[in-house]
């Protein structure tokens, strides 16, 4: 029995990688057996039979047949699923469990159906990019400081069991598997990952991180926000975890019976681990390069570093110090797309290569025809070098023609499958009549105007944005958070500087004529964005998944409330005067 679980666990990156190469030179190929399967699957589910397929199984008759959606238009479906309906009717097999998407992006979450074959895509996407990442960044024997979070799951009305899609993944004994094959098995227990309250959890990850500090050779969590949030707790509660750590008593702040048993195995008095680390924090000025301090084996830190999470990347680097900052893997709730095959690129240059087994893929060229029509999706191989495109997914979980929402840019080509650099989400948009400014363009303004901030030694903590159209004429509000007090003249700066970044033509030229008013800078209170953490984390949101709403429009108004009760100063630009 020992053999077998040894032969099981054996995880061989060189056999992963020569896999990985048969399957992108011949992508074109797979992509095509790939649908055949879905459709062979499939084919005879209430969804597929209404679009007239009479189970052909080819890209042309998929094409013409199946509509282009979006998840509007399959949630009458999956709304079904949900309530109990076990009939075939997005796919053959019963869906038994639900993924939820973290809701950040309109206020409420998406019901997504998950299945094992997603499953297995996720653990083929980790292990695939896990190997080219150990080519590089090799780590042996280590473990894994992993801020990760697993919300509440429950069961829906029809018996399936729902979570996050996050939390579905790290409940799966696939996953813990995998992760002991790769040899990074998370520090926590858990009791800690599970906790009903992410405060203890996010406390008590810090505490077995520390117990373990030598045998930390990875720092990671989905999304780069929860590392920036973990080390900013760290600042404010490392007396209390080193007192903890001397004593080998737990903190009264962690009060969850299941949280106190997990970690009393683990804590036990230490003083000369305390004295380390106290001497490590006294020494370090600002908090530059905490985590290699605190952590001396660690090879990089790992997560989700891309759109809306560029902007921690400042602070990230701060704490990192001179280790590399390593992105993940280009996924959704709703399935994943490719692994990074080129860790050693920078956050802001990463490209994600498709796996063209785990789905079919198509894309949409962002050009609009003379008549304004949609230009039509072509395939995974026919994608252009340097060009925008609108990704639609196809994948085992039924989803057929589904609109991701997302716009890409061909970057490269691995063998025969592209290299796709995130762009945006499409509907992210700042828009009041002829403008369009996506959340990359609020970025880039916003990490212009805090430029003016660096030398009275302050930063923004974290940033979102409304359209104000109950004035007349509409003007773009941007909410800002500062980790200290600045100057009214600095800020009115700030506040003309973040007006004379959006360079979109529709809103320069809007802006000239006053169709579109003044932007305004609203300075919220210091902790507010912890506020609408705390509120998604409420609606049952994992911390692990969550995303700071970067553009807040009328479906999301509990988060603009918070936003509007918070603000203690405003300020209107007078850049176009």
């Amino acid at each position: 029995m020992k053999m077998v679980e040894e032969r099981e666990n054996k995880f061989d990156p060189q056999q992963v990688i020569d896999e990985f190469e048969l399957l992108s030179k011949d992508a074109g190929k797979i992509q095509e057996k790939t649908l055949q399967k879905i459709l062979e699957e499939n084919g005879r589910t209430e969804y597929l039979q209404q679009w007239g397929l009479n189970r052909k199984t080819d890209q042309v008759s998929f094409k013409n047949c199946v509509p282009l959606v979006t998840h509007k238009d399959l949630e009458p479906y999956i709304r079904r699923i949900v309530d109990g309906d076990l009939t075939p009717i997005l796919t053959r097999k019963p869906i038994t469990t639900i993924s939820l998407s973290s809701g950040t992006t309109q206020g409420k979450p998406k019901f997504i159906p998950f299945n094992e074959e997603l499953m297995e895509s996720t653990m083929q996407i980790f292990k695939t990019s896990f190997a080219f990442r150990n080519r590089e960044f090799p780590v042996v024997n280590g473990k894994a400081l992993q801020f990760i979070y697993g919300s509440k799951q429950f069961k829906t009305k029809g018996g399936l069991a729902a979570g996050t899609a996050t939390t579905n993944v790290y409940r799966n004994s696939q996953f813990k598997k995998t992760m002991k094959a790769m040899q990074t098995p998370c520090c926590s227990p858990d009791e800690v990952i599970f906790g009903p309250d992410f405060h203890q959890s996010l406390y008590c990850h810090l505490l077995c991180g520390l117990i373990l500090r030598n045998e930390v050779q990875v720092v990671s969590s989905t999304f780069a926000h929860s590392i920036v949030h973990a080390f900013r707790k760290f600042e404010q509660v490392w007396h209390e975890l080193v007192a903890n750590i001397r004593d080998g008593v737990l903190s009264s702040r962690v009060n969850v019976p299941s949280i106190r048993s997990a970690m009393s195995k683990l804590l036990k008095p230490d003083p000369e681990l305390a004295d380390t680390i106290y001497n490590k924090c006294i020494r370090l000025s600002n908090w530059y390069g905490l985590i290699p301090e605190l952590f001396p084996n660690t090879r990089y830190i790992y997560g989700i570093m891309t759109g809306s999470m560029e902007p921690y990347l400042t602070k990230l680097r701060h704490y990192a110090g001179e280790l590399p900052l390593l992105s993940a893997d280009y996924g959704s709730s709703e399935g994943w797309i490719g692994a990074n095959v080129n860790p050693e690129l920078p956050p802001e240059l990463v490209t994600y290569a498709v796996l063209p087994n785990i789905g079919y893929f198509e894309f949409i060229p962002l050009v609009e025809n003379v008549d304004g029509v949609e230009a039509t999706p072509v395939g995974l191989t026919e994608v252009k070098l340097d060009e925008e495109y609108d990704i639609v997914v196809t994948n085992f979980a039924g989803l057929y023609r589904y609109r991701l929402g997302d716009v890409v840019k061909i970057k490269g080509f691995h063998n025969g499958t592209p290299e796709l650099q995130f762009i945006c989400r499409r509907n992210l948009l700042l828009s009041i009549n002829i403008d369009k400014n996506t959340e990359k363009d609020l970025q880039l303004a916003v990490e212009a105007a805090a430029q003016l901030l660096l030398n009275e030694k302050l930063e923004v903590v974290d940033f979102s944005s409304n359209v104000n159209t109950s004035a007349d004429p509409g003007h773009y509000v941007i909410f800002w958070e500062l980790n200290g007090e600045a100057s009214e003249e600095i800020l009115k700066e700030c506040c003309n500087c973040l007006d004379k970044s959006f360079i979109d033509a529709g809103y320069v030229s809007s802006r000239k004529v006053k169709t579109i008013g003044a932007l305004e800078l609203r300075i919220v209170k210091r902790g507010t964005f912890h506020k609408i953490l705390d509120h998604f984390v409420g609606l049952g949101a994992a911390v692990s998944q969550f995303k700071t709403p970067r553009c807040v429009g009328t479906t999301n108004l509990s988060v603009l409330q918070i936003l509007t009760s918070s603000v203690v100063e405003s300020y209107f630009s007078t850049a176009f005067s």
